[in-house]
């Protein structure tokens, strides 16, 4: 359903707020430079600090801008299920064309549990759903068992894997099918992923490289191996300058680099520091994005 180079949009501010225009003037620039699909209110978009009506917002204004040319997948999950299905209900509202919900952090449920919550949310609001699977932030891992048990269900039709295990998408592929839409979490080794029978990857160097992982997702996709390795040589200095603190403080200084947005993140996150900087700055000169 889903493939190639999704981005996981930050959120620009400006005086406490949601900056509106440089989002959607951000929106419109990532479907000229070619991205398959966007996703707002995720991790990267700081969802876990926006208010609720902020998040409506975030994703009303990402669907005007996209209307339809691209697909819209949304983040509505918490460690909540009955909020996370009132999240979902709102995305659809809001013109979500899917919703990327998070596997519940910090309770650590257990894999029927995990089953469940998935089911409730499936079961109560029609629409699309990607599994965010990440145990580094959310405590819990769903195993490949759980998740073949749960692609079952009309509405839950893929994942976004954040596991950095490159055995999973193979396994998981002999489970479920090629219907199944697996897309990397980690841009450092989303060709990897895409080797082991991935179709794409929700990336955060797409915030500021959307036109390079583009065309390396459509070089993948046409069998232009020599390309992929190129595009991936060039960019992964920057993908690993981007995670040198927490994300998505590192990528939205790099946004301010190219004028998309100012550099500051909400608390507990905080601006990088000096010498993260320079390595952002250093790296988004050696790919190419900065004179």
């Amino acid at each position: 359903m889903f493939k190639g180079s999704f981005v996981a949009l930050i959120t620009p501010f400006r005086n406490g707020g949601v900056d509106e225009t440089k989002f959607q003037d951000f929106v419109a620039w990532q479907v000229e430079q070619g991205t398959h699909g966007l996703v707002p209110t995720g991790t990267t978009g700081e969802a876990p600090t926006l208010s609720h009506e902020e998040q409506e917002r975030v994703i009303a204004l990402c669907a005007e801008v996209a209307n339809g040319k691209v697909p819209v997948v949304a983040g509505t999950g918490s460690n909540s299920t009955a909020h996370t299905i009132e999240l979902t209900r709102m995305a659809k509202a809001a013109g979500a064309t899917a919703a990327l919900v998070v596997c519940p952090y910090y309770n650590k449920p257990t894999q029927e549990g995990l089953y469940q919550h998935f089911k409730a949310i499936h079961d109560a609001v029609d629409i699309p759903i990607v599994i965010y699977n990440i145990p580094g932030r959310s405590a819990v891992d769903m195993s490949n068992a759980t998740m073949a048990r749960l692609a079952k269900l009309a509405n839950i039709v893929g994942v976004k894997d954040a596991t950095n295990d490159l055995a999973r998408p193979l396994r998981l592929r002999a489970e479920i099918g090629r219907d199944f839409s697996m897309m990397s979490g980690e841009d450092a080794t989303a060709v990897a992923y895409l080797a082991q029978g991935g179709d794409g990857c929700i990336s955060v160097t797409a915030n500021v490289a959307p036109r390079l992982l583009a065309e390396m997702h459509k070089a993948w996709q046409n069998g232009e191996v020599d390309t992929v390795r190129r595009i991936n040589e060039r960019l992964i200095p920057l993908h690993d300058a981007l995670f040198a603190e927490t994300s998505p403080a590192p990528v939205k200084y790099a946004a301010s680099l190219l004028d998309k947005c100012e550099p500051n993140a909400r608390q507990p996150l905080w601006q990088i520091m000096p010498e993260t900087q320079e390595r952002v700055a250093r790296a988004m000169r050696g790919a190419g994005l900065l004179n």
